[in-house]
């Protein structure tokens, strides 16, 4: 392991320097200026990061130290740990240091676990994690993280190691809680989404069976115990369920995804895939990289160095950290608002060897509820699945006519808790009135009637064709994923006569089955076999509005036309992420060709 980690941290310590010039703030982070901390910014600043924030303790907002001596630091976490208890949280000191820098940030000649002379001095600083103490279950802080990775890497036994508080035993241990299905449970392969929770309380302590003193403890007790949680959407990684995956990573909405990769296979089968999905979608990327006990020295740095090449590669352009040690984790942390910022964390869920550190950063994974989700907008609910409560039943829209049917909501669940109430960006679970779960299905959306929504069988969209083998003509079918939306759509027309690798466009697709509600600017994934592209909804047709094919071409020149002025920052940010992404899915189509071949 040692020259295995020894590359990591050369490669480290380069990508921390770039990493200061990447980093940016997300809320969280404050520099402070008195010797006494502020009541009303320490409240402001809770409000803005959704119940925590995270200080740094010692220095200016320009990086200078303001020489707190052993008395000072003291003194000055007495009072924050004042404030935090007068606003009803919990101050916790995550690490203290006395040199201003961290031992490998921004010098890439110190050595492993060194300091420059010049680094040192008699001051102390800090890092100290403020959360809110847990409260109601409907102000319970959420943050979802999607797993994905190829088959066999791993993932389903990860989370089993993290969600229930033991370690793997090499035969299957950890992961046979978290199968749904009996054949999941005999292969060993996931082929559902599969769902799992992780709680920390105000302190950043796990709620486990351990820590509450039970054998066994339920999504109740966690959430119940916990001020922050975290839900794992569990993905398949075989190939004949990428179409699970993607449903997976459209409709269940990640905050971040966590790309597994084993060790002694390396970046194989779907990693590429699953990677540019993440990119596809804009989501944040973390990498974890399992059973390092069993693989050889040196097929873990050939899986290092190949993972370094891909992330650095003009098609994905991320900045690796690997994360060795608690400063590097703070490091990622804070600049993993930054979308080039990706750390990568060495784990072996037999022995537990760094999973302190995977801990610790999901402990301190920051929330962008602020940013994604608009509390003060109308009523829109995704609906990802169905089940049945007895007395109960429930309601949907559009149906197979595209209508939309007035419910009442008759209660609603978090994490299996009853709720009065869930506010933007949360995960919940509605039991309505009067329709019967077979008219249900997912796809469709519970919203405010306010919004006055239609439903579309025809729709333009904006699309880059990442991979075809031949080219693309009207009355293409393919499968079309966007949101929770899952169905089989065809071209009706478009603004070229043909499409390749490569081309963008402005196409018109119509569903095959039945209508669905559509928001323009939603991204949209389609795939059929090897084919693959990426788009944007332009603009929906409700049933009355659709025209017959002779009009059809000039309707999409004048929806481009309408739209060159109005949506010039979100084409040239959806530029961006077809630039990012084109290499990744080309390599992948290509090496699979040859390998047909």
């Amino acid at each position: 392991m040692h020259n295995a980690n020894s590359l990591a941290q050369q490669l480290a310590s380069a990508s921390l320097a770039e990493v200061e010039d990447e980093k940016l703030s997300d809320g969280r982070i404050i520099q402070q200026q008195k010797l006494k901390p502020n009541l009303d910014t320490i409240k402001k600043l809770l409000l803005d990061g959704n119940g925590e924030i995270l200080l740094d303790v010692g220095v200016d907002d320009d990086g200078n130290s303001l020489n707190l001596s052993d008395e000072d630091f003291e003194h000055y976490m007495n009072e924050l740990t004042n404030i935090a208890h007068e606003l009803e949280s919990e101050a916790t000191l995550l690490k203290k240091r006395s040199n201003i820098k961290f031992r490998n940030q921004g010098n890439n000649s110190t050595k492993e676990n060194e300091l420059k002379t010049t680094d040192r001095d008699c001051y102390n600083y800090g890092h100290v994690l403020i959360r809110k103490r847990c409260g109601k279950i409907e102000d319970l802080l959420e943050i979802r993280v999607a797993v994905v990775g190829n088959v066999d890497a791993g993932k389903s036994t990860m989370l089993g190691v993290l969600t229930k508080d033991l370690l793997d035993d090499g035969r299957g241990k950890a992961r046979v809680n978290l199968f749904k299905h009996k054949h999941e449970m005999e292969t060993g392969r996931t082929s559902s989404v599969g769902s799992e929770i992780m709680g920390f309380n105000a302190k950043g302590c796990i709620i486990t069976p351990t820590y509450l003193v039970k054998t066994k403890v339920t999504w109740e007790d966690v959430c119940s115990n916990s001020s922050k949680v975290l839900s794992f959407i569990d993905l398949a990684g075989h190939e004949k369920y990428l179409r699970t995956t993607c449903f997976g990573m459209t409709g269940h909405s990640p905050d971040f995804v966590m790309l597994m990769i084993g060790a002694n296979a390396g970046i194989i089968g779907m990693t590429k895939e699953h990677l540019g999905l993440a990119l596809a979608l804009n989501v944040p990327v973390f990498i974890v990289i399992t059973k390092i006990d069993m693989c050889p020295k040196n097929i873990l740095e050939a899986t290092i160095t190949q993972l370094t090449k891909v992330l650095r590669s003009s098609g994905c352009r991320k900045i690796p950290i690997f994360v060795n040690n608690d400063e590097d984790v703070l490091v990622a942390t804070s600049s993993f608002v930054s979308e080039r910022i990706c750390p990568i964390f060495q784990i072996s869920n037999l022995t537990g060897e760094n999973l302190p550190l995977l801990k610790l950063f999901l402990n301190l994974l920051p929330s962008n509820y602020n940013l994604k989700y608009a509390t003060n907008k109308p009523v829109e609910y995704q609906i990802t699945d169905t089940f049945s409560v007895p007395g109960d039943s429930f309601l949907l829209g559009p149906d197979t006519q595209g209508q939309f049917i007035p419910t009442i909501v008759k209660s609603i669940q978090r994490k299996r808790i009853n709720v009065p109430c869930a506010s933007a960006g949360q995960t919940a679970t509605f039991a309505l009135k009067k329709t019967k779960r077979s008219a249900i299905r997912k796809g469709m959306v519970l919203v405010s009637k306010s919004i006055q929504p239609t439903a579309s069988y025809e729709f333009d969209a904006e699309i880059l064709i990442l991979y075809h083998s031949s080219t693309i003509n009207k009355r293409y079918q393919t499968m079309l994923h966007c949101g929770t939306i899952r169905q089989a759509a065809r071209i009706v027309s478009m603004d070229r006569d043909l499409l390749r690798t490569g081309d963008r466009a402005i196409v018109r697709f119509r569903f095959l089955q039945y209508p669905e509600y559509l928001k323009p600017g939603t991204r949209l994934l389609f795939r059929e076999g090897r084919t693959k592209g990426i788009g944007k909804v332009v603009k929906g047709y409700t049933l009355k509005e659709e025209i017959s094919g002779n009009h059809q071409n000039n309707l999409i020149q004048k929806t481009l036309h309408a739209n060159d002025g109005n949506n010039d920052g979100n084409t040239a940010e959806f530029d961006k992420a077809n630039l990012q992404i084109n290499d990744i899915f080309t390599d992948v189509n290509s090496k699979k060709t040859r390998k047909k071949k």
